[in-house]
């Protein structure tokens, strides 16, 4: 059974001195050679995207699709995108419900063509305020509902779920993605790599070490995810072999973003 890589990186849109944060992703990238990345925050602009800049300076070949989740002016978009070095085969786009709250999120779902069979692979971003926890139930509700429609169990291989939840993993809303509670009457079940494969605490938003994170004053905590709705009772695909915190490195003053990004290996 073959291994994919898979990496989930909030790459913190524009903000920063952005040509050497690029410079920091790309040479990330490179060194974990990931099979599949799914970015959030990511703008599109003067009809190229932020995943364009990433990918043209890597030595390996992705493909790419990008989703907004809203505009932010004329011409200029934001939202979520693939780099997967296997073939897009085909990709929606999905507003998630706002619940009262004057942010637009959207769930962005590519069908990937590997070695191994079609791969459903969803990529969102999530509500970040502390006090949206119903804006954020009421979106993981919606995913479920999207993924169950997208990529009904069957024959193609387990779906991955990648992104920034916003969410701490004793969340309602990251709760009920692990099947741990339901939902409005709803209950899904995917597996959280990092819970099971990784090293606690495993912060990805940490204002202690990372200078771009400590601009919020909050406290470090795990929000990025990826997640798989496996692995299999009888196949073990979808199970989760590894997992770590990457692209932590702070250099000269310059982190990546204000996320750090989680790296992924599943069996399929």
């Amino acid at each position: 059974m073959d291994r994919i890589r898979i990496l989930t990186l909030n790459i913190w849109n524009r903000q920063g001195p952005w040509e050497k944060r690029l410079a920091l992703i790309r040479q990330g990238i490179k060194a974990l050679a990931p099979d599949i990345i799914g970015l959030q925050e990511v703008i599109l602009y003067n009809d190229r995207t932020q995943a364009d800049d990433i990918r043209e300076g890597l030595d390996l070949d992705y493909h790419e699709a990008f989703g907004m989740a809203h505009e932010l002016s004329e011409g200029e978009h934001f939202g979520n995108a693939v780099l997967s070095r296997f073939p897009i085969e085909r990709r929606g786009v999905y507003p998630l419900p706002t619940a009262g709250s004057d942010e637009r999120r959207a769930l962005l779902f590519t069908m990937l063509n590997t070695p191994k069979g079609k791969l459903p692979f969803f990529v969102t971003h999530l509500n970040w305020k502390f006090h949206d926890g119903v804006a954020r139930e009421s979106q993981v509700v919606k995913i479920a509902e999207h993924v169950m429609h997208d990529a009904p169990i069957g024959p193609d291989l387990p779906a991955v779920l990648v992104g920034d939840f916003n969410a701490v993993p004793e969340s309602a809303e990251i709760r009920f993605l692990k099947g741990l509670q339901s939902l409005d009457g709803k209950s899904v079940h995917f597996t959280d790599c990092y819970e099971h494969t990784g090293t606690a605490p495993g912060y990805t938003f940490d204002s202690v070490r990372n200078p771009y994170a400590a601009l919020t004053q909050e406290f470090p905590r795990r929000i990025d995810y990826i997640l798989v709705r496996g692995p299999e009772l009888k196949t073990g695909r979808g199970k989760p072999i590894y997992s770590e915190v990457v692209l932590k490195d702070v250099v000269d003053g310059i982190a990546v973003s204000d996320h750090y990004g989680v790296l992924a290996e599943i069996a399929f």
